[in-house]
């Protein structure tokens, strides 16, 4: 029997639905708006958690980089 590794991911995750909430909020209920934030900090759940995802991509990225530099600039 083959088991097959299958990852699925399935919803908006929580920076989705801080979005959501925030944007509702935003709107608000009516014509009233709730909160008085600029949009940039409405739509932060969503900006932030794609700069966190960036900085853990290149943080290893710019190590590995810098690791093969010395080595090739040290074996000569």
């Amino acid at each position: 029997m083959s088991e097959k590794n299958e990852i699925k991911i399935n919803g908006i995750g929580l920076s989705g639905i801080m979005f959501l909430i925030l944007f509702a909020l935003k709107l608000g209920v009516g014509h009233t708006s709730v909160m008085n934030w600029s949009w940039w900090w409405v739509c932060s759940p969503l900006w932030i958690s794609s700069l966190f995802i960036i900085l853990i991509i290149s943080i290893p990225v710019i190590i590995i980089g810098i690791i093969f530099l010395i080595i090739v600039l040290f074996d000569k």
